[in-house]
């Protein structure tokens, strides 16, 4: 099986309340935006007739949403809308989605607008899953030690559920019915993320007690909240007493300093550093899309069915990893997982060079079984990026810090992109000409290599490396049962939008 039975029984152990309920629902929302992809891209190629480098490019501007991703979660917690830091939000970011995929379903016709639409439609992901991770800390809290992760286990359970299930629809329904018929689809499921808004418990700023970090570290590490008065009082009875915009600054500027603190640390920077050069190298993911819908004529169902193998296959990819790997060195899995990683992605060759045909692999099949194998792959060289993110959190702002360090690697996603537009442009690689596109991936893989010599950046388990302090996200991203996987399932990278290695 691929979750861990204690998971399963601590699930069956948990009492079902409404709240636990309008989180599953977020969850699955956030799971099943994945419907948009593939219409997105085929939107973007056929009906605004933009050329593969101009996708890779316009498409970086849709990701940045995702690179601020923690600013949404300070600006929740200190600036609460009518005294409110959770639901006004999530009904704002719902609000948000609703327009933005309705006008994609409706009026949109042009590149500029489909790009602002697109991205509006990120932010209000972004935004809503930020909140909603932070109402799985709240709950968190409040678990036994034993069942800590099961929490966790939930809600990626729950987003599994909506990314595999939207991604067959996703190709059935652009396919049958249009681009524009699955934004309008689309539209409906931050409806649903308002709907659950008013499910979850959201006690009033009046309710919600800061204790302000003392001067002696020895005396409160960290700052810290509560809604149980006694415990509050109980709290401040040793704290100083501070207004509640003093107690929300000091906060936010708590935070701020041990995250300035963190990242001047060569233990935690020069590993961030190598993780987003190993992320930023370019991408042809674009070209190859186009090639395989131009030039080998894949339909919207067979790439939707592609994707919903690739779901099941980056499920075991995870296991695998869970259950072989997981104990395996830090800078050995990566040696190995890239130069693995890169001579399977050399593999499209044979198809751009149509080798599978005189070998008799039709290109169908070839194009699924290399999929397949490359998610897996794709999979098990990514895990590693969780467990590392994780042990470089020191305690107490383990959430905000492991959140920074997910937005570097989206940034360095964004380069990866940006990269690989300009090398599109300049191999001349357009919606008709794949000449040199075989020269393209080979850079592209070769590339993934230039990470290597930097390996003696991470950390060094023969050293007894011990992470500034084991954190609950470590145990995290260790197991199966990874916040951080929701957003994989989702296509390995939540704001990237179009259908990679297809």
């Amino acid at each position: 099986m691929l979750i861990q039975s204690e998971w399963l029984k601590s699930l069956r152990r948990r009492s079902f309340d409404l709240e636990l309920g309008a989180i599953a629902v977020i969850y699955f929302v956030q799971g099943a935006m994945a419907i948009s992809q593939l219409a997105v891209s085929f939107f973007l190629k056929d009906d605004l007739g933009l050329s593969p480098a101009e996708v890779a490019s316009l498409v970086g501007i849709t990701m940045l949403p995702w690179t601020i991703k923690p600013l949404y979660g300070l600006v929740s917690d200190g600036f609460p809308i009518f005294g409110y830091r959770r639901r006004p939000y999530l009904l704002l970011s719902s609000i948000l989605g609703i327009f933005a995929w309705l006008s994609m379903g409706l009026w949109v016709s042009t590149p500029f607008w489909a790009i602002a639409m697109i991205a509006a439609g990120s932010l209000s992901l972004a935004c809503s899953d930020a909140i909603t991770d932070a109402l799985i800390v709240q709950r968190a809290r409040l678990e036994p030690e034993g069942d800590a992760g099961s929490l966790q286990s939930f809600s990626w359970i729950a987003s599994s559920v909506g990314a595999i299930i939207s991604a067959y629809l996703s190709g059935y329904l652009l396919e049958h019915f249009g681009a524009k018929f699955v934004f309008e689809i689309t539209a409906f499921l931050p409806l649903l993320v308002g709907i659950s808004a008013f499910a979850i418990a959201d006690p009033p700023m009046s309710m919600v007690y800061i204790v302000a970090p003392s001067a002696d570290p020895a005396a409160t590490p960290t700052n810290s909240e509560s809604t149980n008065p006694e415990l509050a009082n109980s709290e401040l009875a040793n704290s100083e007493v501070l207004s509640r915009n003093s107690q929300l600054w000091m906060s936010l500027k708590f935070n701020f300093e041990q995250l300035r603190k963190a990242f001047t640390n060569k233990a935690i920077w020069l590993p961030t550093a190598f993780l987003f050069i190993w992320q930023a190298t370019p991408s042809s993911d674009t070209a190859f899309f186009y090639f395989t819908t131009n030039e080998l004529n894949f339909n919207p169902e067979f790439l939707g069915t592609v994707r919903f193998f690739a779901s099941w296959a980056g499920l075991l990819g995870v296991w695998l990893f869970q259950r072989f790997f997981k104990s395996v060195p830090t800078r050995k899995i990566f040696f190995w997982t890239t130069i693995i990683s890169t001579v399977l992605g050399l593999t499209s060759l044979l198809l751009v060079t149509h080798l599978n045909r005189a070998i008799g692999i039709d290109d169908r099949w070839f194009s699924l079984g290399d999929s397949l194998i490359l998610t897996v792959a794709g999979r098990i060289a990514f895990m590693p990026v969780l467990v590392l993110a994780a042990r470089l959190c020191p305690e107490g702002i383990e959430a905000t810090l492991f959140a920074l360090l997910m937005s570097v690697l989206n940034i360095s996603a964004l380069c990866s992109f940006q990269l690989g537009a300009v090398m599109t442009r300049v191999f001349g690689v357009t919606e008709s000409n794949f000449d040199n596109l075989w020269l393209l991936i080979v850079i592209a893989n070769i590339s993934s290599l230039l990470p290597l010599p930097f390996l003696k950046w991470l950390p060094d388990e023969k050293n007894n490396f011990s992470s500034p302090t084991q954190t609950p996200v470590l145990a995290e991203a260790s197991s199966v049962e990874v916040t951080g996987l929701k957003n994989d399932l989702a296509g390995d990278r939540p704001e990237v939008l179009l259908q990679e290695n297809q």
